[in-house]
């Protein structure tokens, strides 16, 4: 995989998460294009000094909301026919930006406060 994934283990986001949102931006971009295959899930894990298992929770949350598929051998790719849906795509954002804003500890109207204040 050419684009570069970055995982920051002091972030509290977690690891899967963050690769979660990264891959997802960039098949949704079309930086990684249909049927573009993912590294295995050993592989990626060494390479981003993950477990294997932060890695695989990624691929399955990627699968679940259709942006890849899994068969077997073949390993993971980027599915063919990836959600496009702007509102879907809005909602996903805003879901992991509620998960983020609760883990933080703030509550709905803050985390609304903070996105008007960047919105400019």
């Amino acid at each position: 995989m050419t684009p570069r994934v970055v995982v920051d283990t002091a972030s509290p986001v977690p690891p899967w998460q963050q690769l979660t949102e990264q891959l997802s931006h960039l098949i949704g971009a079309g930086t990684l294009a249909a049927g573009s295959k993912l590294p295995p899930i050993r592989q990626l894990a060494r390479d981003l000094g993950l477990a294997p298992g932060t890695v695989a929770r990624s691929y399955r949350e990627l699968e679940s909301a259709g942006w890849v598929t899994t068969a077997g051998t073949k390993g993971t790719v980027v599915a063919h026919r990836v959600p496009a849906d702007p509102w879907v795509m809005l909602e996903q954002a805003a879901a992991q930006y509620a998960d983020t804003a609760r883990r933080l500890g703030y509550d709905a109207d803050t985390a609304a406060a903070a996105v008007k204040a960047v919105w400019g």
